[in-house]
């Protein structure tokens, strides 16, 4: 029975349109992408067509640098293009498995890079789980469909430091050779991971750093599938800002990567809105004790104050705040919506908000699936890691099973896609860099739950105008 569900005729599966959709891909502009792969020489690159924004990132006009000036050069409005040889490699024959591999923060470990103690290993294990029971359900369904063979994971542990994130991308292309990768979450890390993939040209699919600079590197061979620190920055600012009118903004966080570009977009952004943030206070990553910090930040007399770093230490923080008296808004980082804060917090988490990559409440029944087959399959409730993890798996799934044993069509694939990808947390557009640039949402914590927000329910429009007609228009006002 088995073997006859891994031998399933193309057409059949292709009919029977099942979800998440990574079985033969029937659509015209994946038949078009591989005419056009195919159609070059072993030499040639061939002609695919690259994205192009008209501003990155969607930043609103009067946050974006220099002032409304016209910069000469604008990056990462077109896309990188990838013109190597790679397509020309001939699939092996002889495989009784497709590798994918997994980078992630499972196991404990010691390191500088991770400010001591690593403090990830929680988040990592749900990513983990979510992409394995991508792995599961597309064998189920006849894994690599092409030959009946089925999917494997190649599972390691990012332990924080530099250079062994850079040897397990070393291993998984040459040694123990993997077809494409889904990690990390450190930051720091994931920019060491990418960079060697870039040179082993093989593709990685992020689905658990936000941090904004990521995707910035411009490396033809990465994507995201999840909302970043700029994103979620950007609505946040909009909220205190445009929305409640915050004049004092101050600023904690951790200390570490996380923490420091983290707040990047939200410091850049007041500035520029005329509300510089009036202080900005870091901690060590594991402190317990916040009071010199926010014995600080009161004396400055913040109206709001934002905070970015773990759930832990975020929720300790609030506490500390509300003892010194501290009652302003407590805006926060996506890490603290668990329920880790919440039940550190207790009562203080009411009002709490937080920026957020995802809806988790939408009525989508694609997410009430994969919520059933989540809890059976590991006896607990999915959050944004493990969901996210298994949009990021299913995207590679599907292009493995549509380009074939070929890491640069697998790649070209991917790069390529115009339609959004119908992830369980959401439509997943892909940037000019790949970055997802889909909904982002603020989180807030009322009456024991999170409630989720877009731009358009709280009625903050994001506000952009071409750069050139921008100008114009301030040319216009001079006169």
């Amino acid at each position: 029975m088995r073997r006859a569900v891994l031998l399933m005729p193309l057409l059949l599966y292709a009919q029977q349109q099942p979800y998440p959709p990574i079985g033969p891909d029937n659509s015209s502009e994946t038949r078009e992408v591989l005419r056009r792969i195919n159609a070059a020489g072993p030499n040639q690159a061939p002609d695919l067509r690259l994205k192009q924004e008209r501003n990155y990132a969607g930043t609103s006009t009067d946050v974006e640098p220099y002032g409304g000036v016209k910069p000469y050069k604008e990056h990462f409005l077109k896309q990188m293009e990838y013109t190597g040889p790679g397509r020309a490699e001939p699939e092996p024959a002889d495989l009784k498995t497709v590798r994918i591999g997994f980078i992630g923060p499972i196991q404990s470990t010691v390191s500088i890079a991770t400010g001591g103690r690593s403090h990830e290993e929680a988040l990592g294990r749900k990513m983990l789980a979510g992409a394995q029971l991508a792995i599961e359900q597309a064998n189920a369904r006849g894994g690599f469909i092409k030959r009946g063979i089925p999917f494997e994971m190649d599972v390691v542990n990012d332990n924080g430091l530099w250079g062994s994130t850079g040897n397990e991308v070393v291993t998984m292309a040459y040694k123990r050779p993997t077809w494409a990768i889904l990690g990390t979450i450190d930051s720091a890390n994931s920019h060491i991971a990418i960079r060697v993939a870039l040179k082993a040209e093989i593709f990685m699919m992020n689905s658990g750093d936000t941090d904004p600079t990521f995707i910035e590197t411009n490396i033809p061979w990465t994507a995201r599938c999840i909302g970043d620190d700029r994103q979620q920055g950007y609505l946040l600012v909009d909220y205190m800002i445009r929305k409640q009118n915050h004049k004092r903004i101050a600023i904690i966080r951790s200390s570490n990567r996380y923490g420091r570009f983290g707040v990047r977009e939200v410091r850049d952004s007041a500035r520029r809105l005329g509300r510089p943030i009036v202080m900005e206070m870091a901690y060590k990553v594991g402190s317990e004790d916040f009071s010199l910090q926010l014995e600080r930040l009161r004396e400055v007399n913040p109206d709001a104050v934002v905070h970015w770093g773990d759930a832990r230490e975020s929720a300790l923080v609030l506490n500390q705040m509300r003892q010194l008296g501290m009652n302003q808004p407590y805006f926060t980082s996506d890490r603290s919506v668990s329920p880790e804060f919440t039940q550190l917090a207790g009562a203080n988490a009411a009002g709490v908000i937080s920026g957020y990559p995802w809806n988790p409440d939408r009525k989508d029944p694609h997410l009430e699936q994969f919520r059933e087959a989540y809890r059976k399959r590991f006896k607990e409730e999915p959050e944004t890691f493990a969901a996210h993890a298994y949009d990021g798996m299913n995207i590679l799934l599907w292009a493995i099973n549509n380009a074939g044993l070929n890491r640069a069509k697998i790649r070209d694939l991917i790069a390529t896609r115009t339609k959004p990808w119908p992830g369980v947390t959401g439509d997943i557009p892909f940037s000019s860099v790949l970055d997802d640039m889909g909904d982002v949402f603020l989180a807030r914590f009322d009456k024991d739950r999170w409630t989720y927000h877009s731009r358009e329910e709280l009625q903050i429009p994001r506000g952009y105008i071409p750069t050139r007609e921008r100008v114009n228009r301030q040319l216009e006002s001079a006169k």
